[in-house]
């Protein structure tokens, strides 16, 4: 921590020591505001928006929050590592530039517009975090401040979206009428609802519309919200409150992070605030805050890091290990936990039924659900944001690994009375979540490359010769690539364990048959 607070200090050096080649897209508009070589007002634009990304992070860490927790770690040799205590518990000394994840994750959220949840004690900093979010994004601390939403058990939805005209209410002949007095916060970029979970249930789903649908809609009015990044905070995990937040609500949240404890070794740098009078969302330098095409232009830049195909595979293997439930269907298509969970009835008392499955190594029997697309696709998301801000132009492994704990926190469901926690050191895994589901990808990628998948993938390979196209592809060999695809399942078939990812790979062979039996028969019908 800097003697001088109020400084404002932001640092001139690039945060990474490595050049990053940044591919820039022709604008014409941009060639006739700029001229064709345009002048670069500071560092930061030279270095690109992914490097102002980067001073926020470390000007924050730095000055605004006190954060000494570097959870989301980096190595780029074997780190240091020990065993403290009676339990052996692990500490690891990072070799390469790691982060905190209660300031990384929520200005992740701010760029790529997600919903950000940030749970933990009261007085952690939830709040003050969500407004200095705000102010980086270029709103005034009274503006941001004056928006924020306080759930209460009284909070109504009008309350929450706004008034009718008292006129219009007592004069309108129809609804199309009414002129609705929106409030202000519906069409800000930044929005933050503190203790969302004591909001009564009805307010509730009206907050589900603007949250998951962009728009608020009251006496039949319509109200467009922009594209925003989303606050919310709560005291506890669980999402309990006053009231019970709404399943439906819980899963529009797109990242869980955690207000970690107080650090007591900081109370120093606690005394110098209360001196100096610092107060940092209030002194926050002109050169971090964002304007929105800046942040516009970032989503951009998000969107084009690529994922390649061999993590691709990873995801994928990993993502298949949940859903799948043998007993839980008659048909193929229905073996699945979301099956039992529609029929209402008992998941712990059907698995029973599964005896061949060795369920301390079935990572599915961890869980009580599988993963949804939108679930998936956050994880993309949020991967790619990760790897921009650490300048790359591709997701590494390393990446992934470090974005699922956070996306997947509240997604999958743990099934606790799983015999995977009852082996050895393992107990630890039903409290600790981020850690658990860190374990669940581990071993994931432990059988990947056990099952050697990145050099033998028959179903892969199958699929590939799928997405060359149909046009053109004769009689003959359409009928040999069904054949391949039975034999394929025939050898599947001989198995007598079978796991999520073999679920995945049947109904994918069951899909291409059938669009190359379609095919066949059109074929024939047209000569």
């Amino acid at each position: 921590m800097d003697s001088h607070l109020s400084n404002k200090k932001v640092s001139q050096s690039p945060t990474l020591p490595h050049k990053q080649d940044v591919k820039r897209k022709f604008d014409i508009a941009s060639l006739v505001e700029e001229g064709p070589l345009p002048v670069q007002s500071g560092e930061s634009n030279s270095l690109g928006l992914d490097e102002k990304l980067r001073k926020a992070y470390f000007w924050i860490t730095n000055y605004a929050i006190i954060t000494p927790f570097y959870d989301i770690e980096y190595s780029d040799r074997p780190p240091v590592q020990f065993l403290i205590g009676d339990l052996k518990s692990k500490i690891t000394l990072p070799s390469s530039q790691s982060y905190s994840s209660f300031v990384l994750l929520p200005l992740l959220t701010l760029v790529v517009r997600g919903k950000c949840l940030l749970v933990g004690g009261p007085g952690r900093g939830k709040t003050a975090s969500a407004i200095l979010m705000g102010v980086i994004a270029g709103y005034s601390l009274k503006e941001i401040k004056r928006a924020i939403q306080h759930g209460q058990p009284q909070m109504t939805i009008t309350d929450l979206l706004g008034n009718p005209l008292p006129s219009d209410l007592m004069n309108a002949k129809s609804m199309d009428e009414i002129k609705i007095s929106w409030r202000k916060w519906l069409g800000m970029r930044v929005k933050v609802i503190d203790e969302y979970n004591r909001i009564p249930t009805r307010t509730q789903s009206a907050l589900l519309t603007i949250l998951g649908d962009n728009y608020a809609e009251l006496y039949d009015q319509i109200f467009e919200c922009p594209e925003a990044a989303w606050y919310l905070t709560a005291n506890d995990d669980a999402g309990g409150g006053t009231y019970q937040v709404i399943e439906a609500l819980k899963d529009r949240i797109d990242i869980v992070v955690k207000a970690l404890h107080f650090n007591t070794r900081f109370i120093r740098d606690l005394l110098q605030r209360v001196e100096e009078n610092f107060k940092p969302e209030a002194m926050v330098p002109k050169e971090i805050i964002f304007t929105e095409a800046e942040i516009e232009s970032i989503s951009e830049e998000i969107r084009s890091i690529t994922i390649p195909s061999p993590l691709r595979r990873r995801m994928e293997f990993f993502a298949s290990q949940f859903e799948f439930f043998e007993s839980g269907g008659e048909q193929l298509e229905y073996k699945t936990k979301d099956t039992v969970k529609l029929s209402m009835t008992d998941l712990t008392s059907l698995s029973s039924l599964e005896q061949g499955k060795d369920r301390k190594k079935d990572l599915g029997s961890q869980t009580k659900n599988g993963l949804s697309v939108r679930a998936i696709f956050t994880c993309i998301n949020y991967a790619k944001a990760l790897a921009y801000f650490r300048g790359l132009r591709e997701v590494k492994i390393e990446d992934l690994a470090h974005i699922l704990p956070f996306v997947l926190h509240d997604k999958l469901v743990q099934n606790s009375e799983s015999p995977f926690f009852e082996e050895p050191g393992y107990a630890v895994y039903r409290s600790d979540r981020v850690s658990w589901i860190r374990k669940l990808f581990e071993l994931s990628c432990a059988e990947y490359d056990r099952l050697g998948l990145d050099k033998n993938d028959s179903v892969a390979a199958l699929s590939s010769k799928f997405e060359e196209g149909l046009e053109g592809l004769s009689l003959s060999d359409t009928k040999a690539r069904i054949i391949a695809i039975e034999k394929e399942v025939e050898a599947i078939s001989k198995q007598r364990k079978i796991y999520g990812h073999v679920y995945d790979d049947l109904l994918k062979l069951k899909y291409l048959h059938q669009r190359y039996t379609n095919y066949a028969h059109w074929l024939e019908e047209n000569g």
